[in-house]
């Protein structure tokens, strides 16, 4: 298994165009698209398809009109002076996104970068959406597939790097690498490998966790997420805290409260894959 991480969102052009089909891609936007897609399909919503643009998702509205239409530009939701007419059902928070207001829906959702990041994996032979509460879901999910090629896809800040991206994408590393610690969460016991740095022999060559299964291979850019994410992780929210993302978040009072709420581990015991079609739906 080769575990690669993509770091910003200048490198989606270039991964658009790669050859995908044996590729599995895990899609990260913490702060907040993946995390506000999880908690919809948590609680009951059909399906939410991603599209970059807002006339993208007034298109698809104006074909099925029973869909509601969901996402923001610079953190707050779409109104109707960005739409041309018609303010958006939901913003970007995933504390909108109720079982009262969502189940047995289909959302459109057009976010600056989440969506984005989804749509440059759209060849690959299978895309998932993850978060924080949802990774270990995730985590056992690719597991059992054991595919040959992994891409984690940090879907950033705008053009830049997003600190909670890389330190989630990071923590599946960790997690794929230290098979035992998720193998043994069912029954409270975790027995860890070395953590990055203390290795005696290359992470390519070691075999760590049940039944002496390999490590997976890293690419550089995954050994940066996982050592970021290993410095992080005793202090992960104050980490995250101090973000551009959180901090953008954090200014703004209606939306303060998102940054708590999408750093809760393991809420959802779910996987959100995204089906040929283009919609993510619960797996």
């Amino acid at each position: 298994m080769k575990i690669e991480v993509i770091l910003t969102p200048a490198e989606l052009p270039a991964l658009a165009r790669r050859d995908l089909r044996e590729t599995v891609c895990v899609v990260f936007d913490v702060l907040r698209a993946t995390s506000t897609f999880v908690t919809a399909l948590h609680n009951g919503a059909k399906a939410i398809i991603p599209v970059s643009e807002i006339a993208e998702a007034l298109a698809i509205q104006k074909k099925q009109p029973d869909v509601l239409l969901g996402g923001e530009r610079n953190s707050m939701r779409i109104r109707a002076g960005q739409s041309g007419g018609i303010d958006f059902d939901f913003g970007n928070s995933p504390r909108e996104y109720t079982p009262e207001k969502v189940r047995g829906k289909t959302i459109v959702s057009t976010t600056t970068n989440g969506t984005r990041a989804l749509r440059a994996c759209a060849g690959a032979k299978m895309v998932l959406a993850a978060s924080f509460l949802n990774l270990t879901a995730t985590t056992r999910f690719i597991q059992q597939l054991r595919p040959a090629q992994i891409v984690l896809v940090c879907a950033g800040t705008h053009e830049n790097m997003a600190d909670e991206d890389v330190l989630a994408a990071g923590a599946l590393c960790e997690m794929l690498v230290n098979e035992r610690v998720t193998q043994n969460l069912k029954v409270g016991r975790a027995v860890p490998c070395p953590p990055p740095g203390e290795e005696s022999v290359p992470v390519q060559q070691q075999s760590c966790g049940a039944h002496g299964v390999t490590r997976p291979t890293l690419s550089d850019s995954a050994e940066i997420a996982w050592r970021a994410y290993s410095q992080a992780k005793s202090d992960l929210a104050g980490a995250i805290c101090n973000s551009e993302n959180a901090r953008h978040l954090l200014a703004i009072p209606e939306l303060c409260n998102d940054v708590a709420f999408c750093l809760q581990h393991d809420v959802y015991p779910l996987i959100a894959r995204m089906d040929a079609d283009g919609a993510v739906r619960r797996q």
